[in-house]
């Protein structure tokens, strides 16, 4: 895939077609939807950002591996890409649940069912700065939860094609 054409839609991708980005390996991790994110270049580097809770199951993969995928999905899969984005892996197998099927991607994981994935090595990730969120900001989401991170992967793959059909 031609990453500028990808980029051509920065504003939507996250926001209007959400993506799930999972961490681990194929033998243990956890996946999750993101409607918050990020495309361009940092450090000369093509990047994704996503912005994950720390008191999301994710972020402990996130932290404890170096690679990570951020995937995109058709239409057809909203019901299960909302479904992964309000249970957690530490209480159920969302994953099973969900219906989507996991495949390795370099030392992370995507799903079968993926349009598109991003195969990233993590180059970054570290908590808002509290004193730094805006106000407005605070007030709608850091009343009651801590901070996001910020995780910055560099793009290493690109992964078009639906895995093993």
């Amino acid at each position: 895939m031609n990453l500028n054409e990808y980029v051509s839609r920065p504003f939507t991708s996250f926001d209007k077609e959400w993506a799930l980005v999972t961490a681990g390996d194929i033998d243990h991790f956890n996946t999750m939807t993101v409607s918050w994110g990020a495309m361009g270049t940092l450090w000369n580097k093509p990047v994704i950002i996503v912005f994950i809770k720390p008191v999301r199951y994710t972020a402990e993969f996130l932290a404890s591996n170096d690679q990570f995928t951020v995937s995109f999905y058709g239409e057809q899969h909203r019901k299960a890409l909302r479904l992964l984005g309000t249970k957690s892996g530490r209480d159920s197998d969302k994953i099973r649940e969900s219906g989507l099927k996991p495949v390795a991607a370099g030392m992370s994981v995507t799903f079968r069912e993926a349009d598109k994935t991003f195969l990233l090595k993590k180059i970054y990730m570290a908590p808002f700065d509290p004193d730094s969120v805006p106000p407005f900001a605070h007030d709608l989401y850091y009343k009651e939860e801590a901070e996001h991170f910020i995780v910055i992967g560099e793009v290493i793959d690109i992964v078009e094609e639906k895995q093993n059909e």
